[in-house]
C-alpha cells in the first residue's frame, strides 16, 4: 500500500532498520523484525548503502518484511548510482512488490586515500529533487518520499534555501516528507510554519532516535547539525561519568542513562503527537527489546502475543 494513501486517513506508526555489516546479522535482524510486527506498524523502512554497498541484504530485508505482509519501504540515493543502475535496481524492488521509495541524495562519500569530504555525488545526479523527478517519470504509481530537516540540512547555506530545496522535491514527484533527526518539538514546529509560508504542504513524518547511550546519541546529534534541548542536555550532564572513573561506575551511568533516555524517548513521541505530526518513525537501531519498551510505555501500540 503506499504510505501516502495512509497518511491521508491517520497518524502512521512505523521503524527504522538497516541491513546489518556481520554475516550472520540478517537472521539477527529477522528475529528482531519479528518482534517489531507484534506492534502492527503501518510500515518499515530499510535504508540503502551509498552506491549500493549493501544492495543485497537490503533486498533481503525488504524481502523479508514484504512477506510478512508489512508494507515496507527501501531508501535510495544519487551517491555513485547511473539513470540505467537506478532504473534496474528500483524496479527490482517493484517486483518484489515494493511501492514505496525515500528519495535522497545522501551523504557524499570520503575519498579513500585523503579522507577528505567529496564534493560530487559521483553518479547522475547532484540533488535528489532530479532523482525523485526522474523516479517519478519511471515508475508513477511509486510512491515517492523525500527528506525534510527540521533544523536544516547541515550542509545548506541557509534555511530558505534549505525550504527551497524541500519545495522542489515536491515540485518534482515526492508525496509526504520524511523528516530527520530532531530533538526540538519547538524547532519542528517553526520548521512546519516555514513549510506552509512556502507552499510546501506534504504531510510529515516524524523520525525518531530513542535515547539509549550517551556517546552515539551525541554522535548523531552533532553529525545531523541538531540542537540538543535543555532536558535532553541535563541527561548527559548527570549521567556522564568523571574520566577515569571505575568500570563499575562507568555501568552504572550507562544503565542510568538508558533509563533516563528512554523516558525522555516515551515523552518525544508524546510531544511530537500533541503538536499534530501525520507520523510517527521510529529508527529501531536493530534493536527490538528496547524500542518495544518504549512504544509499551508510550501507549501508542498495544504488542500483539505470539502466533
Amino acid at each position: 500500500m503506499k504510505i501516502v494513501d495512509m497518511l491521508k486517513k491517520k497518524m502512521t506508526f512505523s521503524f527504522e532498520v538497516f541491513p546489518p555489516k556481520e554475516d550472520d546479522g540478517v537472521p539477527k535482524l529477522r528475529n528482531e523484525l519479528r518482534e517489531l510486527f507484534r506492534f502492527s506498524p503501518d510500515f518499515i523502512s530499510c535504508t540503502y548503502g551509498a552506491g549500493g554497498t549493501n544492495v543485497g541484504k537490503s533486498k533481503e530485508i525488504c524481502a523479508f518484511i514484504t512477506d510478512n505482509k508489512v508494507t515496507c519501504m527501501t531508501h535510495f540515493t544519487c551517491i555513485g548510482n547511473k539513470k540505467q543502475e537506478i532504473k534496474e535496481i528500483v524496479r527490482s524492488y517493484i517486483d518484489m512488490g515494493l511501492e514505496n521509495v525515500l528519495a535522497m541524495r545522501g551523504d557524499f562519500p570520503k575519498d579513500p586515500e585523503t579522507g577528505t569530504l567529496e564534493t560530487t555525488t559521483g553518479g547522475d545526479f547532484e540533488h535528489a529533487n532530479f532523482l525523485i523527478e526522474y523516479l517519478h517519470g519511471l515508475f508513477p504509481k511509486l510512491g515517492i518520499a523525500c527528506a525534510g530537516y527540521p533544523e536544516k540540512h547541515i550542509l545548506a547555506p541557509s534555511f530558505d534555501s534549505d525550504i527551497a530545496f524541500l519545495k522542489a522535491k515536491q515540485d518534482a514527484g515526492a508525496e509526504f516528507i520524511m523528516l530527520q533527526l530532531c530533538h526540538d518539538v519547538d524547532a519542528y514546529c517553526r520548521f512546519r510554519d516555514k513549510c506552509h509560508k512556502a507552499g510546501v504542504h506534504l504531510p510529515h513524518v516524524m523520525g525518531l532516535m530513542p535515547v539509549l547511550a550517551r556517546d552515539p546519541i551525541i554522535t548523531m546529534t552533532m553529525a545531523n547539525g541538531c540542537s540538543i534541548p535543555p532536558e535532553l542536555a541535563a541527561i548527559i550532564g548527570t549521567y556522564t561519568p568523571a574520566r577515569g572513573a571505575a568500570e563499575s561506575v562507568v555501568k552504572e551511568a550507562a544503565a542510568d542513562f538508558k533509563k533516563a533516555g528512554m523516558e525522555y524517548t516515551v515523552k518525544a513521541l508524546w510531544r511530537y503527537m500533541a503538536v499534530g505530526v501525520e507520523g510517527i518513525h521510529i529508527y529501531a537501531l536493530n534493536k527490538s527489546a528496547d524500542v518495544a519498551k518504549i512504544v509499551r510505555d508510550a501507549g501508542i501500540r498495544t504488542q500483539l502475543p505470539v502466533a
